[in-house]
């Protein structure tokens, strides 16, 4: 698995494996009319369509074009007492862990010969379940890390940070909250990342709506839903899973002309995409040559010297400078030496900041 990835979860018959395979452009996850159809997680690796990647190409004459991009972990359905192995729950809360952040698939449609597994469409609800069994989950972890805790601190008179956190944490999910909706201080925010909780990552919303829907996601459902996530400071994607899948089947210049028809200008996949890379606090420097002008993806907040780890352990180690351009200033004054005629090439150390779309040329021994 990439070592950042997106789980996407959801109760039975939600949309879930539909979307994934449009995710992956192919079929790849089987899509079925019956709950647990999705055991083993598929993984999947999805480009970020990214526009500045091909005009840099062009200045440079790349012969390739290298774009960043998400994983996406298909996690099967979760049904209500999967925090105790309902519908091999626990297996699949397994499956979430390992991931960094959370994409909840939620049906906001009707459909008669779509079955729901609890008989009835509410949003809300579903919500609802699939966040009791993340809860449920993270109580018998935070239970079995305080009784060890507690054991090793035995006799001590100062409790460390962590503990308190921890109890902290117990209290506000025995309230069947979200541990992202916990206020803390930075430094217990920091403390408390340090163990995988479920209801910890971060979590982005998919409202699946039907096709009717499309150019006008304002159905009741989504409303209810959008209130929901604003209270959590998350956000929700509307999209028809049945027709991005469509979509993926189509060529690239087809698959635009259908979406102009419907009146978007881009997919709900992009959308989502983009929505993941932001949720996971990624963004991208770019390299440009001959060779290829590539994407890299780094965590925002990450040094220079930390970029240029990213392409080979050596660059980083034996770093000289960097010097960046802006990709409006290269675009500007028509490439890197454009650029430095301009003044708009400054030499960067080790710790400068890099912003999204740097063009960077990095100097090492």
């Amino acid at each position: 698995m990439s070592s950042l990835a997106c789980g996407i979860v959801g109760l039975p018959n939600v949309g879930k494996s539909t979307l994934f395979n449009a995710l992956l452009k192919r079929k790849a996850a089987a899509a079925e009319n019956f709950p647990f159809c999705t055991i083993d997680p598929n993984v999947g690796i999805v480009e970020l369509k990214d526009p500045r990647l091909e005009k840099l190409s062009h200045l440079s004459k790349s012969k390739k074009v290298v774009n960043a991009a998400v994983s996406f972990v298909d996690i099967a359905g979760l049904v209500k007492g999967a925090s105790k192995g309902e519908g091999l729950g626990n297996q699949f809360l397994t499956h979430i862990r390992q991931t960094d952040a959370i994409v909840q698939v939620v049906r906001c449609f009707t459909d008669q010969e779509i079955v729901h597994v609890a008989g009835e469409i509410n949003p809300l609800e579903d919500v609802a379940t699939i966040n009791l069994e993340l809860i449920l989950a993270d109580l018998q972890m935070i239970d079995n890390i305080i009784q060890k805790m507690e054991k090793q601190i035995k006799g001590r008179k100062e409790i460390p940070l962590s503990l308190e956190v921890l109890k902290k944490a117990k209290s506000h999910l025995n309230d069947e909250m979200s541990l992202r909706t916990l206020e803390l201080t930075k430094e217990e925010r920091e403390e408390l990342s340090t163990f995988n909780f479920l209801t910890n990552k971060k979590i982005l919303y998919v409202a699946n709506i039907k096709e009717e829907d499309v150019g006008k996601e304002n159905n009741e459902y989504v409303k209810q839903l959008e209130e929901y996530a604003k209270k959590e400071s998350s956000i929700v994607i509307p999209l028809c899973a049945k027709i991005e899948e469509e979509i993926a089947q189509l060529e690239e210049k087809e698959a635009n002309e259908f979406l102009q028809s419907i009146g978007l200008e881009e997919s709900g996949l992009d959308r989502l995409t983009k929505a993941a890379f932001h949720l996971l606090g990624l963004i991208t420097f770019i390299t440009t040559g001959e060779v290829e002008t590539k994407a890299w993806t780094i965590k925002r907040g990450m040094t220079a010297a930390e970029a240029a780890g990213k392409i080979h352990t050596d660059i980083q180690k034996g770093f000289i400078r960097a010097e960046v351009v802006a990709y409006d200033d290269i675009i500007k004054y028509s490439g890197r030496v454009g650029a430095r005629e301009a003044g708009k090439a400054p030499s960067e150390g080790r710790d400068y900041i890099v912003k999204d779309g740097d063009v960077i040329l990095f100097f090492h021994n």
